[in-house]
């Protein structure tokens, strides 16, 4: 760790109110805080206590003088072919313009709005016209099941709801509507209003009346309208964002005003070394923590250009990304290791494709990165590539490479260092004791947690101290990661802390068989799952997708894999069975669906697959697995 790093996380962690006192100055504030932090009742941690400020105003009003006809948003569909720009003039007027749409139907400060919107930019208006209402949305991902729909409308209990006639997904029309009607069919909560947006693509869509509006009817009325600023104090709540995968009732976690508002702007500067008016693309989805962060608030709270993208990183090519990062002259990217790998499975010469002078700094997150597929990329797209570590609840990233304060020496396959703020160490998973440098630990952060984490559980705080503080004797946020510290403190995340294989009283964990794998020439993917097994307690079955240009026979691939994994980790790793599909089944933010895999291979029910992005990759499993490698 450099000096320079070193004596700005030591400040962080050691003069925390100073350090964020500092930080807090990035944003503009209608009334200055009385304290900088409230942690009189751990582990509830309150950052700027009694300011005031709006995050829609940061993000847009306070550019508009000196940036006000830079573009805000780009959007590019390959779905439907089109491209769109909103200036940060054209940006604020419609949000004024939708504001007052909510305003008039009685959306007031802490009132609940739900956002069921595909990737197109009333879903950013959409958002910033809550901020500036300071009334609380909720973005579900578009295309969600009605009975997930259903408990997040209970649980957040929204005035309004707003989505679309349909969103596309891989050139499949997906109908939004119905799906809206019977989640509100099978809801206690109902909302009195749907706004609609309708984008021509559902000619058949369904209407309510009375209930169902059309939006762009409603603010095309509003020309003119006055939408002032509603001040928010710190605490107050600016958004609550569903964790998937969760069982019983969704878990809302709930991030504050101020803290949020602060830790985002600090992290473009400091994390991801970005530029006002420079352009930011992060090629999530809205309805992911990701899309919230650094697709809508940092990019616009830093003066920058976001772009917003409704497409896949392989329609209508592989090179398609970088034929938009050269058009659009993107500066700094952030995307996901699976998507890599997804690429990793074409032709080199699709990344070599476009010019892409103009990107310093590639960024992966949302599972570990593998050092084969770092190599890959970093070698075929010729640029500065990271990975980072984040959850959902931290809201930024809690393990990464600060370029914006100091470029650190990059080790394939580790995030790098903790972040200025987080306290993190890593602790035995059943004592909670510190592990030592090179022993693997589960990772986890000393309160108080910084600016822009979790402040509670949404209407639970009860859940947010059982499922985040009661893991050990010491008060300890839980992650629910296993990684490792090594001799030069960097971090190496190995996965889920459940996601560990038991063969024979060894405990492996599933990313380093699934990294020995992926180290093989022939191999694009791999998911390794831990299997029951009469004579061991667990066995290891490997789900592996291959390169485009392989030709091998499945027995050839079991053959190199077993023999990868042996001679990687050691031959108590070597899985049992080894299977070739055409792709492994995720959800639609790119994670790997384990339980699923786990469960087709012991022969049960693989369970709710709602988030599943392609049903396709479920059958070919059942299909595999009906026969041992």
């Amino acid at each position: 760790m450099s000096e320079r790093y070193q004596q700005f996380f030591r400040r962080s962690i050691k003069e925390k109110e100073a350090f964020w006192e500092v930080q807090a100055e990035q944003i503009y504030w209608h009334r200055k805080w009385d304290r900088v932090l409230d942690y009189d009742n751990p582990p509830f941690a309150w950052w700027y206590v009694g300011g005031e400020t709006n995050t829609c105003y940061n993000c847009v009003d306070r550019h508009l003088e000196a940036r006000g006809d830079q573009n805000a948003i780009v959007w590019v569909s390959t779905e439907v072919n089109q491209t769109r720009t909103l200036t940060y003039r054209e940006l604020h007027g419609e949000i004024i313009r939708y504001a007052a749409v909510l305003r008039d139907l009685g959306v007031a400060k802490g009132d609940r709005v739900i956002i069921y919107l595909p990737m197109i930019p009333e879903a950013l208006v959409a958002m910033l016209a809550c901020m500036r209402l300071g009334a609380i949305h909720s973005v579900v991902f578009g295309g969600f099941a009605p009975h997930n729909l259903a408990a997040r409308i209970d649980d957040a209990r929204p005035k309004v709801l707003i989505t679309a006639d349909a969103g596309m997904r891989a050139g499949k029309v997906v109908r939004y509507k119905p799906l809206v009607d019977r989640a509100i069919e099978a809801s206690k909560h109902a909302p009195q209003k749907v706004l609609l947006i309708n984008r021509g693509i559902d000619k058949d869509m369904p209407l309510t009346p009375g209930r169902d509006l059309d939006l762009a009817e409603l603010a095309a009325k509003q020309d003119g309208a006055t939408v002032e600023t509603v001040w928010v104090e710190s605490r107050e709540p600016s958004y609550i964002l569903y964790t998937s995968g969760t069982t019983g009732t969704p878990k809302g976690v709930q991030r504050d005003t101020g803290g949020h508002t602060v830790a985002l702007a600090a992290s473009m500067k400091h994390i991801y070394g970005c530029k006002p008016g420079e352009t930011y693309w992060a090629t999530s989805d809205i309805g992911w923590v990701v899309g919230h962060s650094y697709i809508v608030y940092a990019p616009l709270l830093h003066g920058m250009t976001t772009i917003v993208y409704e497409g896949t990183p392989i329609n209508p090519d592989p090179a398609i990304w970088w034929k938009i990062v050269e058009e659009h002259r993107v500066n700094v990217m952030f995307s996901a290791p699976t998507a890599v790998r997804i690429l990793r499975r074409e032709d080199p010469r699709y990344m070599r494709q476009h010019n892409v002078s103009s990107l310093r700094t590639l960024f992966l997150a949302g599972e570990p990165l593998d050092a084969p597929s770092y190599h890959w990329v970093h070698e075929n797209l010729g640029v500065t590539v990271l990975d980072h570590y984040w959850q959902t609840e931290s809201g930024w990233p809690m393990l990464a490479n600060c370029v914006g304060v100091q470029l650190e020496e990059v080790k394939p396959g580790s995030p790098t260092f903790p972040v200025y703020g987080w306290d993190l160490l890593t602790v035995d998973d059943e004592s909670g004791k510190v592990m030592p440098a090179g022993q693997r630990g589960v990772l986890v952060a000393r309160p108080p947690l910084p600016p822009g984490a979790l402040s509670t559980v949404w209407g639970d705080d009860q859940r947010f101290l059982d499922s985040y503080f009661s893991h050990y004797p010491e008060l300890l946020y839980y992650t629910g990661d296993y990684a490792i510290r090594d001799a030069d403190n960097y971090f190496f995340v190995l996965g889920r802390a459940d996601e560990v294989i038991n063969v024979a009283g060894h405990r492996l964990g599933t990313r380093e068989i699934e990294e020995a794998i992926s180290g093989h020439p022939a191999i694009a993917e791999v998911a390794a799952v831990g299997v029951k097994d009469e004579l061991k307690g667990q066995a290891v079955v490997a789900i592996v997708v291959l390169k485009n240009d392989v030709t091998l026979s499945e027995e050839e691939v079991a053959v190199a894999v077993k023999k990868q994994v042996d001679d990687q980790v050691g031959p108590i790793a070597r899985p049992r069975e080894v299977h070739v599909v055409a792709g492994l089944p995720k959800t639609r933010s790119g994670k790997v669906i384990r339980r699923a895999i786990t469960a087709m291979a012991e022969g049960r029910d693989a369970g709710d697959l709602s988030t599943l992005e392609d049903e396709t990759t479920i059958e070919d499993i059942q299909k595999a697995v009906g026969g041992a490698s």
